[in-house]
């Protein structure tokens, strides 16, 4: 099926057919009348040869392509990526009694650029990146309720804060399907309150799931300081490994809120917790050297290319600290989430920070997103979770 056309310059058809799915503003030779944002779109080269068909918007990133063939971009197809999409993480084992929380859809990683959707027990948290999945949303929802072997109920849509805010498409959040029935989710054993109605992203960060496992065999007999600690995924993985106290640190009131329900969901009455709502770096500053197991999980700090230089010295600074208060014999979890900065920019950070602390340090653990936080082989920019797990003498 062919939708209005563009046509790009000669030549720019490459990363195009490498299977690269962005079409940039700068490689577009001609779009024809009537084309709105988030319409379905045809890219054509330069020679008139059809490449593939996606959402058209205004931006630096001009299409995102969705098919690299010339077929319809309807329910069937959502339905057939999203199928495709389930039975990986059937595969990966993520749909278990002991686990209800998993990333079914990671944008271009599944093949659905512009898309994202969390799985929360029988509800979906539905994202929207790009106009054209904003428009797509019904149909998204109603594929998602289709699906074989999960029992989608309830479909949220959550995109206030995803989509561009020149787009003027007035986003609300709000249930597609269903309604609200509980926000208590499962992730290896462990229950959690999600806040997918005011909490950040999807309302808890799932990506982490892996990180947190591991943090959990490292945790016996540690004191752990848990910074960043938003919902306190890290805090009640390192009580139940075995942790003798563990405090949670975030500048916000509400997420220390959401950390003190979780810890309490899971370890009631217990004395080993005690959550702070304090700002990273004064906390920091001001704390004594009582910790063996530091977590250094911040928000991005960098969203855009931009603020890469003001990025890695915040990381450099974080990390320095880190290095200076933590017990001898001590273990640092520490991570970047920023797509911006890479894995080498990363690191090259926290090395000018274990240089500056004259403090010898070995890398026990290389950390990235874990599996359905796939990365498409052709989109490399994909990969944007980084984390180093440092043993510090």
């Amino acid at each position: 099926m062919t939708y209005k056309r563009i046509y790009l310059k000669r030549g720019k058809e490459e990363s195009l057919q490498r299977f690269h799915p962005w079409v940039f503003s700068g490689a577009i030779h001609r779009i024809e009348d009537g084309i709105e944002e988030g319409d379905l779109v045809s890219v054509f080269s330069a020679s008139g040869d059809h490449i593939g068909n996606g959402h058209y918007q205004i931006g630096s990133i001009s299409v995102r392509i969705l098919d690299f063939s010339d077929r319809a971009i309807d329910e069937s197809f959502f339905v057939e990526r999203l199928t495709q999409a389930l039975n990986m993480r059937r595969a990966l084992n993520l749909m278990r009694p002991d686990n209800n929380a998993f990333r079914l859809v990671h944008g271009e990683g599944d093949f659905l650029p512009g898309l994202v959707i969390d799985i929360y027990g029988d509800t979906a948290v539905v994202q929207a990146h790009s106009p054209g999945m904003h428009f797509a949303r019904t149909i998204i929802a109603n594929a998602l309720t289709s699906l074989d072997g999960i029992a989608v109920k309830n479909v949220y849509y959550k995109s206030e804060t995803t989509l561009p805010y020149k787009a003027n498409l007035d986003p609300q959040n709000d249930y597609i399907i269903g309604s609200f029935t509980t926000n208590v989710a499962m992730e290896n054993g462990l229950k959690f309150h999600v806040d997918w109605l005011k909490g950040q992203k999807t309302g808890f960060f799932v990506d982490q799931r892996e990180n947190r496992s591991l943090l959990e065999h490292y945790s016996q007999g540690r004191t752990v300081l848990n910074m960043f600690c938003y919902t306190g995924g890290f805090s009640f993985y390192a009580m139940r490994g075995g942790a003798k106290l563990v405090h949670s640190v975030d500048s916000s009131a509400k997420a220390i809120q959401l950390t003190t329900d979780n810890v309490e969901l899971n370890f009631p009455g217990d004395s080993r917790h005690k959550a702070f709502a304090e700002d990273a770096f004064k906390y920091l500053d001001e704390m004594k050297s009582d910790y063996d197991l530091i977590i250094l999980d911040p928000p991005a700090f960098a969203k855009h290319k931009s603020a890469l230089k003001n990025a890695l010295i915040g990381y450099r600074k974080l990390n320095a600290k880190a290095f200076e208060k933590i017990k001898p014999g001590g273990i640092l979890f520490t991570f970047s989430c920023s797509q911006a900065v890479s894995k080498e920019q990363f690191r090259l950070a926290v090395f000018s920070a274990a240089a500056m602390s004259r403090r010898k340090i070995r890398i026990l653990h290389q950390l990235t997103q874990p599996s359905d936080h796939p990365i498409n082989i052709y989109h490399p920019e994909g990969e944007y979770l980084k984390g180093l797990v440092l043993y510090v003498e």
